[in-house]
């Protein structure tokens, strides 16, 4: 060995046998126990059930393998469709494919008038509210007339479903106005 060599290798024995350089610090001591106790043992209930663990299902792990990896298609096929043909509908044809509209049956008078009644009690709070409270407020109060508008507009052409939804809205917008 050379000169210097022989001095690395004396440098690093020193370093690994210093150990670290931060000091590890040790939790204090406990402080003793200057009185001895006496245990206790504490009875178990006898009407406690026992659990049992269930075994947990885990779902199978997927394999990756060559096998699963499905190749690209580096081209896309461009299809050209054709121009449909122009076909009219008859109103019946329309009508059973959009659907009904409203509720029907027994419960559509009932509906219809319960929309009627919110409708008319929206109206009238928008009335009672003060002046100085409608001047404020006008923008909030151009929202619930546009949903009492619609609510009407929902009621004249048969969908009382609607109607009371806007109507609904309208009244919630008022609540917020009032408070």
């Amino acid at each position: 060995m050379t000169r210097w060599g022989s001095a690395l290798a004396c440098a690093g024995l020193m370093l690994g046998a210093s150990g670290c350089r931060h000091k590890v610090r040790a939790a204090p001591p406990l402080p003793p126990v200057l009185v001895p106790m006496a245990l206790v043992d504490v009875p178990r209930p006898a009407d406690t059930p026992m659990l049992t663990p269930q075994p947990v299902k885990m779902p199978p792990m997927p394999v990756a393998s060559k096998m699963a990896k499905l190749p690209r298609e580096h081209r896309r096929t461009i299809v050209k469709a054709e121009e449909p043909a122009v076909v009219t509908p008859s109103p019946q044809a329309e009508a059973a494919a959009i659907g009904s509209l409203t509720a029907g049956g027994a419960s559509n008078p009932q509906a219809r008038q319960e929309a009627t009644n919110l409708i008319a009690s929206n109206e009238r709070r928008l009335a009672a509210l003060p002046t100085q409270r409608a001047e404020e407020q006008k923008g909030e109060i151009g929202t619930v007339r546009n949903f009492q508008k619609q609510a009407q507009d929902a009621l004249n052409s048969g969908d009382a479903e609607g109607a009371m939804t806007l109507a609904t809205k309208a009244k919630l917008l008022l609540d917020d106005l009032e408070k």
